[in-house]
């Protein structure tokens, strides 16, 4: 299997997962070790944006794309390995919290703004 074919999430992980354990990192990739790393991929994600106007951000250069495509990789690959290690099914915790967020955001109070749900009055 090429690098490129990777289709779906659970590809991805078993990818992961002998990446990791063809370098014997196992006992490096502890839930805390990794979740400071992808707290480090996220914070590296910053950097191509940084000091870009807002319009500027919607239109990147193709170096900056391209930057911002190996960060983005670097979160996914932690995250997952993670998901992996705490045995959370990645699609089922995202599909599980928009259910939340729906109910938390409902579109005739949060539609076109940005107010947190703890703020809408109650009518």
């Amino acid at each position: 299997m090429s690098p490129h074919e990777i289709d779906c999430l659970d590809t991805l992980r078993l990818r992961i997962r002998e990446f990791a354990r063809a370098r014997a990192w196992e006992s490096y990739h502890t839930p805390k070790n990794l979740v400071m790393a992808l707290s480090v991929e996220a914070a590296e994600l910053l950097e191509p944006f940084q000091w870009l106007t807002p319009e500027q951000s919607q239109h990147l250069n193709a170096e900056q794309h391209e930057a911002v495509r190996q960060e983005i990789a670097d979160v996914l690959i932690y995250l997952t390995r993670l998901a992996d290690l705490l045995d959370i099914d990645l699609l089922a915790a995202a599909a599980d919290k928009l259910a939340l967020n729906a109910r938390k955001y409902p579109i005739e109070k949060s539609h076109g703004n940005a107010t947190k749900y703890s703020d809408f009055k109650n009518d």
